[in-house]
């Protein structure tokens, strides 16, 4: 008796593990139903804005429903990364966001409305990238050093752009001032693109700019690059030397970009989306136009190694920003 009674309790297990796989199985493959909003919290254009659209693309094409990327920039990401955090958990609303929002915002003295680690759920890290020293063709500046030189003798003329304050190439800004003790003015606009057009119209000095953005521009001659900010070249342009090899000893500044999800999601779904991001990253005209063009680096990391970075470059940031002593807005 006992030993119908034991074979029966194994057939009801193994049938209900049978049926929550079965259950699962369905429910990931029901997701998604309707269109998935991909939100942006920067402007169309800037780098963050072009790796989400070739992503989403991918997904959409992949996945059978539209992936909708939507702009909502402003205050440095934090405007769109806020808005995700209080957005529904179901699936359908994403963070396509740069550094800034996740590491960089949460440790400068403004209090915000969100919480990093507590209101999101890592998919996955997309790629990193690296910023150059750049100056318009245009410009009678032939070096690093001759914009530092500017800098200590006229030092309310040097001025450089960036996303706003606490965004990469304001950091990246604020990392060479430090290293090279000089003083230079901060120019912080609402994203990349006008950053980069008022660089262009000949209004700032140089800019640390994104390579994804950069490199077609220095390619087409418009921009001259002069140095880039990571620990190694960028194989976007090799010939170009690193701040560290030019002398600013310990200079490595480098930003990711990456998809989350407001807390709470199914990790089921999490898990889908971060198999729909690994899969776009390998994309032969994705990686031509991120890597080979752009000077990026392709991670797709894990959800959990993507959390494991955040967690870290909080740390990181945070140092620097007491360093240089940077304010919000």
């Amino acid at each position: 008796m006992n030993y119908i009674v034991k074979q029966y309790s194994k057939f009801l297990f193994v049938s209900a593990l049978s049926f929550s796989l079965i259950s699962l199985s369905h429910a990931q493959k029901a997701y998604p139903e309707k269109s998935i909003k991909m939100v942006v919290p920067y402007v169309a254009g800037g780098a963050a804005d072009i790796t989400a659209r070739l992503i989403a693309q991918s997904m959409t094409e992949s996945m059978g429903q539209s992936v909708i990327v939507e702009n909502r920039p402003g205050a440095n990401g934090v405007i769109g990364t806020e808005l995700v955090a209080k957005m529904p958990a179901d699936g359908y609303n994403l963070l396509f966001t740069a550094s800034g929002p996740l590491v960089v915002n949460p440790v400068m003295p403004k209090k915000l409305n969100y919480d990093p680690v507590k209101d999101f759920i890592p998919i996955s890290a997309a790629i990193t990238y690296q910023y150059a020293v750049v100056v318009v063709s245009a410009s009678p500046l032939q070096s690093v050093g001759e914009i530092v030189n500017l800098a200590k003798q006229k030092p309310k003329e040097v001025s450089y752009g960036s996303t706003g304050i606490g965004g990469g190439g304001h950091l990246a800004g604020e990392l060479l001032a430090l290293t090279a003790g000089v003083e230079m003015t901060h120019v912080p606009y609402k994203g990349a693109a006008p950053a980069l057009a008022d660089l262009l119209g000949g209004h700032l000095t140089f800019t640390f700019e994104p390579l994804v953005t950069a490199v077609p521009l220095i390619k087409a001659g418009k921009l001259r690059p002069f140095a880039v900010s990571s620990a190694t070249r960028s194989k976007a342009i090799p010939n170009v030397p690193t701040l560290n090899e030019l002398g600013y000893k310990g200079f490595n500044i480098s930003q990711f970009q990456g998809l989350l999800a407001p807390a709470g999601t199914d990790p089921l779904i999490i898990k889908r989306l971060h198999e729909e991001v690994v899969k776009a990253l390998k994309v032969p005209s994705t990686v031509k136009r991120l890597v080979d063009d752009g000077g990026n680096e392709i991670i797709a990391s894990s959800p959990t190694e993507f959390a494991n970075q955040i967690q870290s470059e909080l740390k990181m940031y945070s140092k620097l920003i007491q360093a240089a002593h940077i304010q919000s807005e």
